[in-house]
């Protein structure tokens, strides 16, 4: 009896199913996004202190842009850290996860 090799079965993309974005061909991965949000959270930081350095020096006059510059990284920290959360807490259901 000859065994016939079998070739794999592959997904084909249908009308109701759009085909998923090469990763060659530039679109940004789910890492190099995080990377990115993680970059402009750090850029706000430096930001607010920046400007308060700058207010403590006399540079700045006006107090409503050092509270504006710290309240922005403040809600971009407490962003950061709620999308953390919600990718560990997603990890931690996907490892209780019966195979």
């Amino acid at each position: 009896m000859q065994v016939l090799p079998v070739s794999p079965l592959t997904l084909v993309p249908t009308a109701s199913q759009p085909a998923k974005p090469d990763a060659a061909a530039g679109a940004p991965g789910f890492g190099r996004m995080l990377e990115r949000a993680l970059e402009e959270v750090n850029n706000a930081q430096v930001r607010a202190d920046r400007v308060g350095l700058d207010f403590l020096t006399g540079r700045v006059q006006e107090l409503h842009q050092l509270t504006i510059a710290m309240e922005e990284a403040r809600i971009m920290m407490s962003l950061a850290v709620e999308v953390r959360n919600k990718i560990v807490e997603a990890y931690q259901e996907i490892s209780r996860m019966q195979v």
